[in-house]
């Protein structure tokens, strides 16, 4: 694994460039002695620059923050000073720069894949290996505010059954075999996504035969998988915000739909297990006592990783029985 330097002779006249070099004079060090090459360069902490960039083993991924609907596209001044900065610093090649735009969407509203090119590569995280596409889809594959979190469950999963809820490309679970747990079951509705899990564990050289991985829809799961009688020593919960599948009887509301969610994670808990539950949700509002028989144990803390410079990008709680 091979991280850049920080090329003598750069341009230092730009603001966002010098964040830029400070972040990742400050990441480097950790990240060649963690075996990982996927984190946050630039954090959207310059108010004129409304980006998120994100380094995937020498490729870049830039996020634009449109407050716009109805004109998405970065400034061409923004886009031209960026591209100017990572390739100034990082000697990158523009081909190797991706943009990406974020806008506030309807509620309905659902993230379609965006193109075909099929180009997949290799990044680390903890020395765990990981698919990513900058081309085809909004997300690329892996969601790096959540890697402490990976780290934080996995650093538990030795000799342990985990199901994974809404597991999108599998990191949970693929990090949670790899540190030796003995059985994983992840659980999303997207073909794509459970097939991109199934190269996930592959690639990392982990047979799926104790580590399935299931194509459903999360709210139909829990009654099938109760009847079974199947008990799980972690369970993680990682929802969207709001999703709208056509796959979907209804559509889902992670504020609506939480305490049904936990409820019904509660009846598939063994005992002396543990639920991780996360949002995204800047609004949420988690009411503790509809749980009384649990105990509830906000971690976000343990979970927000050293690239990340907003606090509240996720939120995590633990919750065990009493």
């Amino acid at each position: 694994m091979d991280l850049p330097q920080i090329l003598d002779g750069e341009d230092k006249t730009s603001m966002l460039g010098n964040r830029i070099r400070k972040n990742y004079r400050h990441v480097r060090k950790w990240a060649k002695r963690t075996c990982t090459d996927a984190f946050r360069i630039y954090d959207w902490e310059i108010g004129r620059y409304p980006l998120a960039i994100d380094f995937y083993a020498g490729r870049f991924c830039v996020q634009y923050f449109s407050r716009d609907r109805d004109c998405h596209e970065p400034p061409a001044e923004l886009e031209a000073e960026t591209t100017k900065v990572l390739t100034s610093i990082f000697g990158a090649d523009p081909d190797s720069i991706f943009w990406r735009s974020r806008i506030k969407r309807a509620k309905m509203q659902q993230y379609e894949k965006t193109g075909e090119s099929g180009e997949f590569f290799t990044v680390h995280e903890y020395g765990v290996k990981f698919r990513i596409n900058l081309t085809d889809y909004l997300d690329t594959g892996l969601f790096l505010d959540h890697r402490e979190t990976r780290r934080y469950i996995a650093s538990v999963a030795s000799g342990k059954r985990m199901l994974n809820l809404f597991a999108y490309t599998c990191s949970f679970s693929v990090h949670a075999a790899v540190a030796g747990a003995t059985f994983t079951k992840s659980v999303d509705m997207s073909n794509t996504y459970t097939d991109w899990g199934k190269e996930n564990f592959l690639l990392n050289g982990i047979s799926l035969k104790n580590n399935p991985i299931i194509r459903a829809d999360c709210l139909k799961f829990f009654d099938e998988e109760i009847r079974t009688g199947a008990k799980y020593d972690l369970i993680v919960i990682d929802p969207p915000t709001i999703s709208r599948s056509k796959k979907m009887d209804q559509m889902f509301d992670v504020q609506l739909d939480y305490i049904f969610l936990i409820s019904k994670a509660l009846k598939l808990l063994a005992p002396g297990g543990a639920i991780y539950f996360s949002t995204n949700s800047r609004k949420f509002v988690f009411d503790e006592t509809q749980f009384p028989n649990c105990a509830i144990l906000d971690v976000s803390d343990k979970t927000i990783p050293i690239d990340f410079h907003d606090p509240k990008i996720h939120r995590c709680w633990k919750i065990t029985g009493l």
